[in-house]
């Protein structure tokens, strides 16, 4: 581990549980329409949300000068996940000191997981419900940025996850929407810049990289593509106890980490380089629906999901390979399938491992659901 970092390997849940308690606050109106009162109240609602927390509450990390610096060996290139399964939407508003947040369903995913500034504030599976999928926070803060992923399996694993989301914003209407805040394409931040060699898993639970690093997400979202000089390009998918504020850190290998040291940067937000979409502006009031309050999940579901969804879609018969190196029984798109099943289709063999139905196998979104058994 790199000692002029000192990030804290161990990351515990972090829950909206620990933010700070909602400051109060007076307002004088002026006389209200009833066309008006709506939203100016939404407005006076977000204004009395207290400051965004740092996740890691007490920590407080220690002066730190520049060191000597040696250039890492390789240029960091942006991180890439657009081969993955597009990540869900997310709408919602600020209600009676909530934010009620929507997610979208995408095809073949089982569970989903919200975060605020880093901040893991719900999970919540997918076994086929029509309800609204729904999270509430329960501890909104002013201009808190939230993300999403959709997960293919329980496993927690980098290999279950799809696309992290784009950043979204809490604007000043108590609206959630797509938005940079104060962060936008081309905005430049003077930086205190470490750097880390961690393996395994980031807090986000993409796995460590090069490319994938550590930011304060109030300040940095995660989501987030960013240009480093004498390094290359982030992508903001990690936190650390130290990196707070104007700090940010940079994965590197092995010795490289220590080699980099403490080094003075101006990061520059970048777009994203896969043509995701780059918000711009800051979200008006009727930028985003207001999410149903129903079937919410309170903060506390940030506890670790258990390993197999609540509750499991009827199973279908068994499909039995032909044996012999012959095709199994041909994919039916109306045919509920269990882990286990083996189906063909296209001339290929396909064992499913995650219930689903009429997701295509080899199809690019089915690729936590149906495994290749090889051609037939």
């Amino acid at each position: 581990m790199n000692i002029s970092t000192m990030r804290a390997r161990y990351r515990p849940a972090v829950t909206a549980a620990a933010a700070a308690a909602v400051a109060a606050a007076a307002f004088t109106l002026a006389p209200l329409t009833a066309a008006n009162a709506a939203g100016t109240g939404s407005v006076a609602a977000a204004a009395a949300l207290p400051a965004c927390p740092f996740w890691a509450a007490g920590s407080t990390p220690p002066a730190r000068s520049v060191t000597p610096w040696v250039p890492p060996l390789q240029t960091a290139q942006p991180v890439d996940f657009s081969s993955r399964p597009a990540a869900p939407t997310l709408s919602g508003s600020l209600a009676d000191g909530r934010v009620t947040i929507t997610v979208s369903k995408v095809p073949n995913a089982v569970a989903y997981k919200v975060w605020r500034d880093g901040v893991d504030i719900g999970y919540v599976s997918y076994w086929g419900q029509t309800a609204p999928l729904t999270v509430t926070d329960t501890a909104p803060c002013q201009n808190a940025y939230y993300d999403v992923v959709a997960m293919y399996d329980t496993s927690g694993s980098d290999a279950s996850m799809g696309r992290l989301s784009q950043p979204y914003w809490l604007g000043a209407d108590g609206n959630l929407a797509t938005g940079p805040g104060d962060v936008p394409v081309g905005t430049a931040i003077p930086m205190t810049v470490t750097s880390y060699d961690d393996v395994g898993q980031t807090a986000s639970g993409y796995n460590s990289q090069l490319g994938g690093c550590a930011t304060d997400p109030r300040v940095i979202p995660w989501g987030t593509y960013f240009a480093v000089p004498g390094y290359g390009t982030c992508l903001a998918i990690d936190i650390g106890t130290w990196i707070q504020n104007d700090t940010v850190d940079v994965w590197l290998p092995g010795t490289q980490a220590n080699n980099w040291g403490v080094q003075s940067r101006t990061i520059t937000v970048i777009a994203d380089p896969f043509g995701g979409a780059n918000p711009s502006g800051s979200p008006s009031a009727s930028a985003s629906a207001s999410a149903s309050a129903s079937a919410s999940a309170s903060a506390s579901a940030s506890a670790s999901p258990s390993a197999s969804p609540s509750a499991s879609p009827s199973a279908s018969p068994t499909s039995s390979s032909s044996g012999g190196g012959g095709c199994a029984p041909p994919w039916d798109s109306g045919t509920s399938y269990v882990p286990g099943d083996e189906v063909s289709y296209q001339a290929t063999n396909y064992k499913a491992t995650y219930y689903s139905t009429g997701a295509v196998p080899g199809a690019p979104t089915s690729w936590a659901v149906w495994t290749s058994d090889g051609s037939c």
